[in-house]
């Protein structure tokens, strides 16, 4: 999750909500990938969670990066809870799951890189701590008694909401892991159309990255059971955006949407003031209950912006939320996905043209058919095997079209990321569904065996 956000005077006219959101506008050679990838943390002896304090630790695991490859330390309330370096910062989710939210980089050859270099480091620290990192999309055999909570204020506010508005909130925050992927829009029509493409074609990275069904010791009986999580953890920002596809959507329209979220919280001097429930709209005419007279930094309307959850969403860049986590090979397929399908025009509008005709029941039937059935999953005439070839083809074509080399000029595209889906399709064997016939067979129904294998 994001941490707080600096900078911006106090919002003085309403048009300033959507001209932040218009500020992301760049034109396409400045266009840019940001590559998050999370992962779980537990102790090798014992297969625990890692807790946030002690010799094998989440401390012991931020302190040993930023004392052996540089990175600065970020506290809350004198605890080092994130890093930064390069443009690129370390943080923590609820149950201590480590993120790389990466730099903005000009290709996938680049995200590869960083993304091998962070899974390097981790393991040197790791190594000599005692700790393990597992990449799945959600953990095995965890309750979530077993979880510790990360010292940061946002996520006690978080954790105490979720049970008032859900039934799955706290899973999502504790036991689950995602790969996301950050790509950037050139006007106001291009973020429909690239946002459009995000929302109808998300089930087909949820089942091509489902890898997530084991939870609790149990088979879920779903390919990704993170997806399933998060129809059920707040109807306010989560979803699928029936709006999006309306005459009239553009910044305006996202912002007044993202009006009508509920607040968490606002950031004040290093300390997370409880907005739980509360009105951005009070906020913004100074009636706020939590800070009554005061009105909102541009700040606090990019901190709201990262309390809105659905499948795919807007900021000053847009942001694709539908993937499991998973190992390091797939860290770089999403981003060679979606770029494929979103930074060439030609393949962009084939892309738009796949989901141009589903309503919004076939859109949502789409996601809930992807996290149960993965590249197995059908709606009506809609195969999802079929349809992630077709996407496949077309962001193998934009790939190509980019024609973005590889720093040693061996590689002339980047278009070999997808092979790791290639070969999903072409087996129709998912992440998951080999985890589940391992645990099955093999495992004998024993979650623990899941580590030495799944681990990086």
């Amino acid at each position: 999750m994001s941490i707080p956000q600096t900078g911006g005077g106090v919002i003085e006219r309403h048009d300033q909500l959507a001209g932040f959101l218009e500020s992301g506008c760049k034109p396409p050679e400045d266009w840019r990938i940001g590559t998050e990838h999370e992962k779980f943390g537990f102790v090798r002896d014992g297969l625990t969670p890692l807790p946030y304090d002690g010799p094998c630790s989440v401390r012991a695991m931020l302190e040993g990066l930023r004392d052996g490859f540089g990175w600065s330390p970020l506290e809350e309330n004198g605890n080092i809870i994130g890093l930064e370096r390069d443009g690129a910062n370390v943080s923590l989710e609820p149950g201590g799951q480590l993120e790389l939210s990466g730099a903005q980089l000009r290709t996938i050859h680049e995200t590869c890189d960083e993304a091998n270099r962070h899974l390097d480091e981790v393991r040197t620290v790791a190594d000599r701590i005692g700790a393990g990192f597992i990449g799945l999309g959600a953990s095995p055999d965890w309750t979530h008694d077993q979880m510790p909570m990360m010292p940061k204020g946002r996520y006690r506010l978080m954790t105490d909401y979720m049970d008032r508005v859900g039934t799955h909130g706290k899973q999502m925050m504790y036991r689950t892991c995602t790969i996301q992927v950050n790509l950037d829009f050139r006007s106001e029509s291009d973020m429909v159309k690239k946002l459009r493409v995000a929302l109808a074609l998300q089930p087909v990275a949820t089942a091509l990255f489902a890898n997530s069904p084991i939870f609790e010791g149990r088979d879920t009986h779903h390919q990704s059971w993170r997806s399933r999580v998060w129809r059920d953890l707040d109807a306010d920002r989560t979803g699928m955006l029936p709006f999006v596809f309306e005459d009239g959507m553009g910044f305006e329209r996202w912002a007044e949407y993202a009006l009508d979220v509920p607040m968490y919280f606002v950031y004040r001097d290093g300390h997370y003031v409880d907005a739980l429930g509360q009105s951005f709209r009070d906020f913004l005419e100074g009636r706020l209950p939590a800070l009554p007279g005061e009105r909102p930094r541009l700040s606090d309307w990019a901190d709201h912006l990262t309390t809105v959850f659905p499948e795919a969403r807007v900021k000053t860049f847009i942001e694709m939320r539908g993937a499991d986590g998973g190992p390091w090979w797939r860290i770089c397929a999403l981003p060679a996905f979606w770029v494929g399908l979103l930074y060439d025009g030609t393949a962009l509008d084939a892309a738009h043209d796949l989901g141009r005709n589903w309503d919004a029941e076939t859109r949502e039937a789409l996601r809930i058919a992807a996290s149960v059935d993965g590249i197995d999953a059908r709606v009506g005439p809609v195969s999802m095997r079929e349809l992630a070839e077709e996407a496949l083809d077309i962001s193998e074509s934009g790939l190509k079209a980019r024609a973005r080399p590889a720093s040693n000029g061996l590689v002339p595209d980047e278009s070999h990321f997808l092979n790791s889906l290639r070969d999903v399709v072409e087996s129709g064997s998912t992440l998951a569904s080999e985890l589940l016939e391992r645990f099955t067979g093999e495992y004998g129904g024993d979650p623990s065996r899941i580590y030495a294998d799944y681990s990086y």
